[in-house]
């Protein structure tokens, strides 16, 4: 068992937990065993914190049920191997060298010191940000909904919006507060602390720590740092922008709001697309162009370290940096006045291309089992299940039996990684010791 296996393992046994206890009639509104199909998906679902559902989970489950739901957003959210971390740090059992390389190797974090400090940090910011979206959606849900299910819906939302599942308890996810400036914030704002990495959020709590305390040993921030927050705050300016250039007129989506709500929506619709899987508007009426906008902000999808899916942020941003080398006539890449080591380039390059193939393999398993549909939303399914966000133009409870469990796969492959599924399945190798001579050949 190495460590990519380890983890893999854990994941599947997280999925196989949550099937068995869906299945039973506590967990189902109508008392009845659930459907072995449905209970893999929403398990699949919860733990891999997608958000794609076959069944609408407010009516279709019980309490028990989406408490069961929600248990497995949290642990899935975490990461199998910062549960596993905790549930020993409780038990006070001391981490061997293994469980170190793999809390190491799921967080992707540089160093093996620390993992105790780490996963306690990991554990209480996760408390804190998800306490304050309850205590911040509580009003409004409590006035809607009575003080019981208000509070019970305020709770869900926020560990939902925090983990980036994307699952709601209402039918039409979010459409009811599409005006609603206040939840739309709370909403996007919880998702985007979510999506952006337990490092950049460190980071910035010690360097106001530092300057609050008027400290002076803080030098700066990280590369990291610097390439997440410039490539997230870019890529939900682009797309709040590129989404009111293609919706703003469509009646089906933000045609009837108006501009502060149009602005309002595609905000919410920008920053949902990087694998949180709510919705304000009706996905099934955008345009081809927003849909295609859409597939690829969520194809580039949250940062390392965090509760989102996709290539990540500082993947896209290590190509890019590539290609703008390569244009200057570079023999490095440089950013910020440092060099990015080769080994993240090959990192970068092998992820976006595995995660290319995943996408093109998943596209064409449901092209061929679902006929019927149009090939851009057989393509936004694909890619929102590969990147874990969940969004989806309506066809996900419609899709043929072999196409669904294509779909369980992808977001499980999708959840711990392209690169480390097929670490997984090829074993540790050994380092050659041997240099070949060097060749040129011909590219591009």
């Amino acid at each position: 068992m190495t460590v990519p296996r380890t983890i893999c393992a854990g994941f599947l046994m997280l999925i196989m937990v949550g099937t068995v206890l869906l299945l039973l009639p506590l967990a189902t509104a109508s008392g009845e065993w659930n459907d072995p199909i449905v209970a893999l998906f929403t398990a699949t679902s919860a733990v891999c914190v997608t958000g794609l559902i076959v069944v609408d989970t407010g009516s279709y489950y019980s309490a028990v049920g989406e408490f069961i739901i929600l248990l497995l957003i949290q642990v899935g959210g975490l990461g199998y191997m910062t549960a596993t971390t905790l549930l020993l740090l409780l038990l006070k059992r001391r981490l061997r060298l293994k469980e170190r390389l793999a809390v190491q190797q799921s967080m992707d974090v540089p160093e093996l010191s620390g993992t105790r400090t780490l996963i306690v940090s990991i554990i209480s910011m996760t408390l804190v940000f998800e306490l304050a979206g309850a205590f911040c959606l509580m009003p409004t849900m409590m006035r809607d909904y009575g003080e019981g299910f208000g509070l019970w819906l305020s709770i869900f939302h926020s560990i939902s919006a925090f983990n980036n599942a994307g699952f709601s308890l209402f039918e039409d996810s979010l459409v009811q507060y599409a005006r609603s400036t206040w939840i739309t914030a709370v909403i996007t704002i919880l998702v985007i602390f979510g999506g952006i990495g337990y490092q950049v959020i460190m980071e910035a709590f010690m360097w106001g720590r530092d300057r609050l305390l008027g400290r002076q040993k803080y030098g700066g921030f990280s590369l990291n740092f610097k390439i997440v927050v410039v490539s997230s705050v870019t890529l939900l300016a682009v797309g709040t922008f590129a989404f009111l250039a293609t919706e703003a007129t469509n009646p089906d989506t933000l045609g009837t709001l108006g501009w502060g709500d149009k602005l309002t929506a595609a905000w919410f619709q920008s920053v949902i697309a990087r694998t949180a899987g709510f919705n304000s508007i009706d996905i099934n009426g955008m345009h081809d162009a927003a849909l295609f906008i859409m597939i690829a902000l969520m194809f580039v999808g949250a940062s390392p370290g965090s509760t989102g899916g996709g290539i990540k942020t500082t993947t896209a941003s290590i190509l890019f940096l590539c290609t703008r080398a390569i244009l200057r006539g570079n023999d490095e890449v440089l950013v910020y006045r440092r060099e990015i080591p080769p080994v993240r380039i090959f990192k970068a390059v092998g992820v976006v291309l595995g995660s290319g193939m995943a996408v093109i393999g998943v596209t064409i398993a449901l092209a061929l089992f679902n006929p019927e549909f149009t090939f851009i939303r057989i393509l936004f399914e694909a890619v929102s299940a590969f990147a874990t966000v969940g969004l989806s133009t309506g066809i996900t409870a419609d899709l043929t039996g072999p196409s669904q469990l294509v779909i369980i796969g992808s977001m499980y492959v999708g959840r711990v990684g392209v690169l480390l599924f097929m670490a997984a399945l090829a074993g540790d190798h050994s380092p050659s010791l041997v240099k070949y001579p060097e060749e040129d050949l011909l590219v591009g």
